[in-house]
């Protein structure tokens, strides 16, 4: 259920961020949140699932460093940068 509501959660913010913004840009941007912030929440409901502490922590740690990741690599994406350094911004 947790699955089904972050999944319905990351559709209706990608969704919403679209309407909103016509850049081609802040759309992708939106899409890789929405995308990191479904995979975290399926960290989250494995983690409540574990066998024990320790796995616990580690997927809720997971969890964490995939949404952090996914708003780095959105805004990085909103900046116009791209991972290697190369864009067309960079090279101005």
């Amino acid at each position: 259920m947790k699955l089904s509501i972050g999944f319905a959660m990351a559709i209706g913010t990608a969704a919403l961020a679209a309407c909103n913004n016509n850049s081609p840009r802040e759309q992708a941007a939106a899409n890789i949140e929405a995308n990191a912030e479904a995979k975290a929440d399926d960290l989250e409901q494995a983690a409540g699932e574990a066998a024990n502490d320790a796995t616990q922590d580690a997927l809720y740690n997971q969890a964490d460093a995939t949404r952090q990741a996914g708003e780095a690599a959105a805004d990085a994406n909103r900046a116009g940068a791209d991972s290697d350094g190369n864009s067309a911004r960079n090279a101005q």
